[in-house]
């Protein structure tokens, strides 16, 4: 009695359900959908849908068809995927006037300005006429750059060549010639001098901007012969350090 008192219960439940009119759920049915049959045509269009976007997006390869090789945007479609007008109509967007067939619009070719020539590649929209060997190559030849070499050589003008103006004479002792006109080394005696103090000697140089004013000082007031100012008391003929030798080594 045990053994069979499970399926008698089972039994009546299911005739009470039926009794009370409660339909029992079809487990076949999809998600969303009636049943499976519904669902599967659905997923059906979407397919054709998708392909017939990417047919009517892309052109086909090899040579351009006319407009009259594509089908009509009104012309049923023998599979029973979407016509072209359906799926603009349901994209929102107007079809060309190709067939239906949506053809992208080509970019504007950018304003080529004068005096430059479109590149042939990279990112600069234009180059500059005078760098385009094609452009300079047209219009120019070895003739017309001798008759420019020509017209430039018509055009230089060379300045006349004039005697350097005379030294005026009061200007003072000249170092370079009195520099060349010794051959002693600095503190070499070649002149006798009195007794010079060293106080002297520091006033009467430190007087002077520069050894080579001191120098013409000293020639100016009776150098190298005397020496008045106390400007070269070791007798070497240059005074307050003065040194000839740069003057030398230039003559060379």
């Amino acid at each position: 009695m045990r053994a069979w008192l499970p399926s008698c219960l089972s039994l009546c439940a299911v005739l009470a359900l039926t009794a009370c009119g409660t339909a029992i759920p079809d487990s076949g049915s999809g998600v969303g959908f009636g049943d499976y049959e519904s669902y599967d045509a659905q997923r059906q269009r979407d397919a054709a849908l998708a392909t017939s976007q990417r047919q009517t997006v892309q052109p086909p390869a090899g040579p351009v068809a006319s407009a009259d090789s594509y089908p009509s945007a009104d012309a049923p479609s023998a599979t029973g995927a979407p016509t072209a007008a359906e799926i603009d109509a349901a994209l929102g967007r107007t079809p060309a006037s190709t067939g239906g067939v949506i053809t992208p619009a080509a970019p504007a070719p950018a304003p080529v300005r004068s005096g430059t020539v479109p590149a042939s590649g990279g990112n600069n929209g234009s180059i500059s006429d005078e760098q385009s060997f094609e452009a300079v190559s047209s219009r120019e030849s070895i003739q017309s750059d001798a008759q420019r070499i020509a017209q430039q050589r018509a055009q230089f003008e060379q300045a006349p060549v004039t005697a350097l103006p005379d030294r005026p004479q009061d200007t003072g002792p000249n170092l370079a010639e009195y520099a060349l006109s010794t051959t002693n080394q600095p503190g070499q005696q070649i002149y006798r001098r009195g007794f010079t103090s060293q106080r002297k000697y520091d006033r009467a140089c430190s007087s002077q901007p520069s050894a080579a004013v001191a120098q013409q000082a000293f020639l100016a007031a009776g150098g190298p012969q005397k020496d008045r100012l106390g400007m070269d008391p070791d007798g070497d003929g240059f005074a307050c350090g003065w040194d000839p030798r740069p003057f030398r080594a230039a003559k060379g």
